[in-house]
């Protein structure tokens, strides 16, 4: 993976559990974007991995240690303050208790998620994950035929 300078680099954390909800957090107070919800994550420090930076910032967050990820996406969102490239990783295990470090709230969510507003970086993820629904919903029906 090529990391463009010109970038802000984040690693996104898409934590979804067995039955198929996935987390979303609130930023955080004092930060861009204060009270929409998002993927949890958060930039990459100097010579991180995507991957050492989500499991970082999952720690940091969420007080939860990754345990099986794997890169999914990758997505450039041009936000007012910034350029950022965001690279969703599907968290699908993890030890430890949810814990809301930076004083956020949680929500597990299924589609269509309830919880508003959304950070405009949430937006591509549901999409995707929209997506994917669809396509096993087609192919279970094709398999019914």
């Amino acid at each position: 993976m090529v990391i463009d300078p010109s970038r802000v680099q984040v690693a996104v954390g898409v934590l979804i559990r067995p039955d198929g909800y996935f987390l979303l957090t609130t930023r955080p107070e004092g930060k861009d974007y204060a009270g929409y919800w998002e993927f949890p994550g958060g930039k990459l420090e100097q010579g991180e991995t995507v991957a050492q930076a989500l499991s970082r910032e999952l720690s940091e967050e969420l007080g939860i240690e990754v345990t099986q990820c794997h890169a999914w996406q990758s997505e450039c969102i041009d936000y007012p303050h910034a350029l950022v490239q965001l690279h969703f990783y599907k968290v699908l295990a993890w030890q430890g208790e949810l814990q809301m470090r930076e004083g956020q709230q949680f929500a597990w969510q299924c589609l269509p998620v309830e919880v508003s507003p959304l950070l405009p970086g949430t937006l591509p993820v549901l999409e995707w994950l929209a997506q994917a629904q669809s396509s096993i919903s087609n192919s279970a029906f094709s398999a019914e035929a």
